[in-house]
């Protein structure tokens, strides 16, 4: 709950920023390095300090969403069972980037919050227990982004990033938990 009121605070400070800065709203596809691997994201990005020449800073907001469902057949073992795996999170991050032309490479770091869950279903023939049991998780984390946006029409912005997260803070009470996980994102921006 605390990290929902955090957020939300940040959210209305964003959002309330008394600046004639450019307003983007995007979308994107995502892909990672663990289970569950494929998912979507949404980012509200807005820029401050617009006076600087070539020099584009921002404060964003983004979340994203992977869900998966798996029948898993252990090698080896007599046993089978199916799972649903859920992950999803929500962070602010600042943004820096230049301008070079059409291309605008950035970076970024920010905070956020992950939940993860695993519900374990139709588990068969497991007389010693050994299939994995249902469970969530909610941990807080640090990432680091870089990125490229190009503007081929003024108000419509691909991109293209890699965000690294980790949540080394708080040791994974769950045993398929990553705290470390790297992510692509392809996607589109609108810019108001």
């Amino acid at each position: 709950m605390k990290r929902l009121l955090l957020l939300s605070i940040l959210f209305a400070t964003f959002l309330s920023a008394p600046t004639l800065a450019q307003f983007e709203i995007g979308a994107s596809y995502e892909l990672r390095n663990e289970d569950p691997q494929n998912g979507f994201g949404l980012r509200v990005e807005k820029g401050v300090f617009e006076s600087l020449p070539l020099v584009n800073l921002g404060i964003r907001l983004h979340a994203s969403y992977f869900s998966e469902e798996n029948n898993v057949d252990p090698e080896n073992q007599s046993y089978s069972y199916s799972q649903d795996l859920t992950n999803y999170d929500v962070g602010v991050a600042a943004i820096g980037g230049v301008s070079v032309g059409l291309i605008e490479p950035y970076v970024g770091l920010g905070l956020g919050t992950q939940n993860y869950e695993r519900a374990v279903r139709d588990v068969r023939n497991d007389p010693n227990n050994a299939a994995p049991e249902s469970g969530d998780e909610s941990s807080l984390y640090w990432n680091v982004s870089a990125g490229a946006k190009v503007s081929i029409v003024p108000f419509l912005k691909p991109f293209v990033e890699y965000r690294y997260s980790s949540s080394e803070l708080e040791e994974p009470a769950l045993e398929d938990v990553n705290s470390n996980t790297g992510r692509i994102m392809f996607g589109v921006s609108l810019s108001f």
